[in-house]
């Protein structure tokens, strides 16, 4: 019995990399692993990729770069990164299609399209989006958001380097608090930063769940999750 029919997973690019490598196959394998534990279950899975261990637009930016140019790169970085990922599943025998915000052409990927990407997760096959929002100045997490809406995601999974949602980071703070779920405009109000307030506020508005969580430690958290575990921090319109 699984709790979710349909579900859209956001990495960072970070989740691809390791200390030697800014993709590494090891990496590659182990997220290949963890998703293929969640089709086992029969759940249709889309991913959202970001590009941050391959560009990081900020620093730039600090240095005078136009910043609509950095955004650009970052959402090509993505694409990078999607097409990393979409092989490794492929040669893993799990069927995928990487789908970009604007058009790429020479058969490098699809363009989105949500009816198209319905169909393709409806046969099985995981669909990777890249490119954000496919406009500069929005955030991958906002570009979660915003597919899962598009495509009908029952909830947006996001798999961060801590086990949930802290009342501050507690890497740098001992005595945070970690929250087993809270209320979207709770989440808003607070200023959590795990996600931008557009993401919030997108699924919030669709009711589309949050679940932050940690992916890497166990590699059975989302299959977990979604077989119904409490596991890292659910953000939903009532909180639970």
């Amino acid at each position: 019995m699984v709790s979710y029919r349909r579900i859209l997973l956001k990495l960072s690019g970070e989740a691809l990399s390791s200390d030697s490598q800014n993709i590494d196959s090891d990496m590659l394998k182990k997220v290949v692993s963890i998703v293929q534990s969640a089709l086992d279950l029969g759940v249709e899975i889309a991913i959202v990729i970001g590009g941050g261990n391959l560009y990081r637009g900020a620093s730039l930016s600090a240095e005078g770069m136009n910043k609509i140019t950095g955004d650009h790169i970052g959402m090509l970085a993505t694409v990078m990164n999607a097409l990393a990922l979409s092989d490794a599943f492929e040669r893993n025998k799990i069927p995928s299609m990487v789908m970009s915000g604007f058009s790429i052409g020479g058969g490098v990927c699809e363009p989105f399209n949500h009816t198209k990407a319905k169909s393709e997760l409806s046969k099985g096959r995981v669909v990777i989006f890249s490119a954000g929002t496919g406009s500069p100045c929005f955030t991958t997490d906002t570009a979660a958001a915003l597919r899962a809406v598009e495509i009908g995601a029952d909830i947006v999974f996001k798999a961060t380097k801590v086990d949930g949602i802290y009342s501050n980071d507690p890497m740098e703070d001992s005595s945070a608090i970690k929250f087993d779920s809270l209320t979207f405009d709770s989440a808003i109000e607070q200023n959590i930063k795990v996600m931008d307030t557009a993401a919030f506020a997108l699924c919030r508005d669709n009711n589309i769940k949050i679940c932050v969580f940690s992916m890497f430690e166990d590699n059975y958290a989302l299959a977990n999750i979604i077989k119904g575990h409490a596991i890292g921090t659910t953000v939903s319109q009532n909180g639970e």
